[in-house]
């Protein structure tokens, strides 16, 4: 996410944007020259930036499958990024197909594609708005017009909150995920994914300087840092820990020997 701005759909190609970057280590073709140079900047000096993005695909699969089975039927997928399958809603309506999903982002080019991120189960809904996640109001707003947030909804912000600063006076990152819990309803789960120093400080420091000099502000966090989104909620087994450990299935244990992947995941449940 890169600025307040919910509405205009001219796409920016003097500056790299996250989900454009994302997308070109994913293989995907939806990006720009500006973004590629950074994609491969980045994985120059990080190779775990591959293994991390397909790392947090499969999170978000696993983590959504978990919610659908425990009986979740509505789904707030915030940064949604460029769509790429299988999408959030078409792992919740596979388990369940009358669930709904609303997709939020900022980014024009995700708008250019929302018709991709609309193709759902009859039985379910699937819609996209435009707005930026800093923007709580508007965005819950839209939302609900799809979605009834008396009733639980499981939050997904996989891979986001490492864009957004700590600072009270700026995102205050802490500040806006707890007015997005605090308008869920009991029983709705919380899922979270986002990079951290911990566990490859000096790769993850490079690519933390290479996002700033691109203008793109990065906030790698440490356990104690990313636990600190799940206060007051309780959270699900196995607890925060590195995104291929939760939950894995069996590719995910086969990825763990390629190495390393410095992100941390967890999902909650609000009681």
């Amino acid at each position: 996410m890169t600025g307040p701005d919910a509405t205009s759909t001219r796409v920016d190609t003097s500056r790299p944007h996250p989900a454009r970057v994302y997308d070109w280590w994913l293989g995907g073709k939806d990006n720009y020259p500006v973004d590629e140079e950074l994609a491969r900047r980045i994985l120059a000096v990080d190779g775990t930036v591959l293994r991390g993005a397909r790392a947090n695909r499969r999170f978000m699969h696993r983590a959504v499958r978990t919610a659908a089975e425990s009986g979740i039927r509505q789904f707030l997928d915030i940064g949604t990024g460029i769509p790429t399958e299988p999408n959030l809603h078409q792992v919740a309506q596979a388990v369940a197909p009358e669930c709904k999903v609303v997709y939020a982002d900022n980014d024009p080019i995700v708008l250019r594609h929302a018709e991709a991120l609309l193709h759902g189960s009859a039985e379910g809904r699937t819609d996209y708005v435009q707005a930026d996640v800093r923007d709580v109001d508007t965005l819950l707003g839209r939302a609900r017009e799809s979605l009834d947030l008396a009733e639980p909804v499981a939050l997904s912000l996989v891979a986001l909150t490492h864009y957004l600063s700590d600072d009270p006076a700026g995102d205050d990152v802490y500040g806006l995920l707890g007015r997005y819990v605090a308008a869920l309803a009991p029983g709705s789960y919380l899922i979270l994914s986002q990079v951290t120093p911990d566990l490859s400080p000096e790769a993850v420091e490079k690519a933390a300087n290479h996002f700033r000099r691109s203008g793109t502000p990065f906030f790698p966090r440490s356990l104690a840092g990313f636990s600190r989104f799940f206060d007051g909620l309780e959270l699900l087994g196995p607890g925060v820990i590195p995104v291929h450990g939760w939950r894995p299935e069996p590719v995910d244990v086969a990825a763990q020997a390629e190495g390393i992947v410095p992100v941390y995941a967890g999902v909650a449940r609000k009681v």
